[in-house]
């Protein structure tokens, strides 16, 4: 930090269990990269190539190895494993990990149906190839899982090898874990909460309100993932209580 003021939130470090932040990188230029890396790369856990953004964007090795020497893992979206399931890939996508010698892997079926004992197969396979985190959650606003669902989806997939679970929100944060509005079902995650601990779930929180009312209920060091890269310095004030947002609710635990 540039300088000290007392009594702030203590904050976890890199590499760290609590306190992660996942970047969505939807198809940023080299000198996004160079930009997000230089003003937040110290904050940026691990990045997201977005859905299937990897599969069109320009300058892919580039990318990774701006990635990569800056320390930061990256991995292709869900989507990409779904894009290649359903047409029968699943050893064409081995392949691709090992070709851009990738460390982590999503696992998700938001856009497919897919078995849940075969998702958790894939899972156990991943995992000997690579760090695998999978998603729980549908893309289609339509599908609305009870709480007991969630528990239950999310116990299986960690027991079959996940590091964590991503909580599903879509970029747009309005699915999954959220009402169409945006709001939080916050009966839901108190119940995930009661039985999957907090540092094993990476809550998907693109929108402002959205991340304060983590912080708010988990702390500063919830793990958060779908951020923007232009988000990320404003997340990290409002993670230490120097943002409007948490200020008081930070300040009141201090004093």
């Amino acid at each position: 930090m540039n300088f000290t003021i007392n009594d702030l939130p203590d904050r976890t470090v890199k590499p760290r269990e609590k306190g992660y932040t996942m970047v969505m990188d939807k198809g940023l230029s080299l000198r996004g990269v160079e930009d997000l890396i230089e003003t937040a790369g110290h904050n940026t856990d691990i990045v997201k190539l977005g859905w299937a953004t990897s599969y069109v964007s320009p300058n892919l090795d580039a990318k990774l190895k701006l990635y990569k020497d800056a320390g930061i893992p990256v991995y292709f979206g869900g989507t990409m494993f779904e894009a290649f399931i359903v047409r029968g890939q699943f050893e064409d996508y081995r392949r691709l990990l090992d070709k851009y010698q990738l460390q982590h892997a999503e696992i998700s079926d938001g856009s497919i149906t897919i078995p849940h004992e075969v998702k958790c197969e894939y899972i156990h396979k991943l995992k000997e190839q690579v760090t695998v985190i999978s998603e729980v959650g549908s893309k289609d606003v339509q599908k609305i899982f009870a709480p007991y669902k969630w528990i239950q989806l999310m116990k299986a997939e960690l027991e079959a090898g996940s590091w964590k679970v991503i909580a599903e929100a879509r970029e747009s944060g309005n699915v999954g874990i959220y009402r169409d509005s945006g709001e939080v079902r916050q009966g839901l995650v108190d119940e995930i909460l009661t039985q999957i601990p907090e540092e094993k779930i990476i809550w998907e929180a693109p929108q402002k309100p959205q991340q304060v009312w983590f912080i708010k209920l988990i702390g500063a060091n919830v793990n958060l993932g779908n951020i923007a890269p232009a988000d990320m310095i404003p997340l990290e004030t409002i993670r230490l209580g120097l943002r409007s947002d948490t200020f008081d609710h930070f300040l009141n635990d201090q004093v």
